[in-house]
């Protein structure tokens, strides 16, 4: 071998056996470090980029992702400890010393090694639908916790040279401090396995969460967060157990029904309410939602007035239709028609008591989507016909007074 001929050369020239063998040893690790060195150059440049084109050219995905989170790569940190284990003889007195470091540092890449295999078996997990009802990272969060801490362990102990039980042992005495150090940890991991047993949240759900501003979908379920990303794009990162103990919204059942909500009011000036003439009554017939109605209506009413002989001169005795009345029928009867609304959810045009904003008319109906554009164009679309409608009944949309009534007011009163 080269380096032994190097010594017996140092020796032949008279050189003490002490110096010689510092000399000889400090070639020796030179010529190991160059071939560790070679070892890892062969390794990632050549064996690497095989291995690589193998993964990407194959059918398979799954290691596509063990490629992606550099499984390969970091096994590849074992080829210099298995090149100085070859050369342990040579260091008979220091023999001992590099067995530990060597099997400390294969412990320590073992470890990297199965972190980055769990972060691939995570990412693989992900390409089923079943990850998004139950999310596995927490749970393999605390595998790596487990592994880690057995790892650290064990590593402690072959550096110094004891049995890993005695140092075992010695963690029961610390348990109260491992309890507050990993207290985020453990109330995460609970609160983990209860939000997925319960079915409480999953990736993808749309959740509102006021007290930490959270508003948008989840993106992450992790051991001790759960990552809102909100409508604005921004992240809202909320402890897991706090998804336990605090409240929230989800609106995964409406997504789930396919119909999303629409509860809002007109409010309509009191003052503009007053019954129907027979001129209105006979504009409202030739309206195409209304016709139907106003004849029937007309027939029940006369027969119960007739019935009752009912003095009719006199506008509050007996039943007659309101502008509000056939207005609110009228809402009833185009959204019935409006094929952006839900018909077999619930569909109804309510008034609501009276307010220092007038009189509430309320929609509450369901649109048959749950995009949030579709939803807010069919709502607008609504509305913008209700709100054109109204004067034609006879009524008023009320809202505060503003510059442009006060001016119109004031230049009226002048005119007089």
């Amino acid at each position: 071998m080269l380096i032994s001929k190097i010594i017996d050369y140092l020796q032949n020239i008279g050189i003490e056996n002490e110096v010689g063998h510092i000399i000889s040893d400090g070639l020796l690790i030179i010529f190991i470090l160059i071939l560790c060195l070679l070892g890892n150059l062969i390794v990632r440049n050549v064996v690497l980029r095989l291995v690589t084109k193998l993964v990407k050219n194959n059918k398979y995905k799954w290691d596509d992702r063990m490629l992606e989170r550099k499984v390969f790569h970091r096994l590849a940190n074992f080829t210099s400890p298995l090149i100085i284990s070859f050369f342990m003889d040579f260091f008979p007195k220091h023999q001992n010393w590099i067995k530990r470091g060597l099997s400390a540092y294969v412990m320590l890449v073992g470890l990297l090694v199965i972190d980055a295999l769990l972060n691939a078996i995570d990412d693989i997990y992900r390409t089923y639908e079943i990850s998004k009802i139950k999310p596995i990272k927490g749970f393999l969060q605390v595998v790596k916790i487990v592994i880690f801490i057995i790892g650290g362990i064990f590593i402690i102990a072959v550096l110094i040279g004891e049995s890993p039980i005695i140092l075992l042992g010695g963690i029961g005495a610390l348990t109260a401090v491992f309890m507050l150090v990993f207290q985020s940890s453990i109330l995460g991991f609970v609160a983990g396995i209860q939000l997925t047993s319960n079915d409480m949240v999953r990736i993808g759900d749309w959740i509102e969460m006021p007290k930490y501003d959270a508003n948008g979908t989840v993106v992450d379920l992790s051991l001790n967060t759960v990552k809102v990303q909100n409508f604005d794009r921004t992240i809202t990162t909320i402890p897991a157990h706090a998804m336990i103990s605090d409240s929230f919204k989800n609106w995964r059942g409406m997504e789930a029904s396919g119909g999303r909500r629409i509860m809002r009011s007109i409010h309509i000036d009191i003052r503009s309410i007053s019954f129907c003439t027979d001129e209105m009554l006979q504009r409202f017939k030739k309206i195409e939602y209304l016709k139907d109605y106003i004849e029937n209506k007309q027939i029940e009413i006369e027969e119960y007035n007739q019935k009752r002989n009912i003095d009719l001169s006199e506008k509050t005795n007996g039943r007659r239709l309101t502008n509000i009345g056939v207005f609110r029928f009228y809402i009833l009867n185009y959204l019935k028609n409006h094929p952006g609304i839900h018909q077999n959810m619930t569909l109804m045009v309510r008034q609501l008591s009276p307010e220092a904003e007038g009189l509430p008319i309320e929609i509450y109906a369901f649109t048959n989507g749950t995009n949030w554009v579709a939803y807010e164009n069919i709502q607008s679309d609504i509305f913008d016909h209700l709100f054109a409608v109204v004067p034609e009944f006879g009524l008023r949309v009320f809202q505060d007074p503003t510059g442009y009534d006060i001016q119109s007011g004031f230049s009226s009163t002048r005119k007089l």
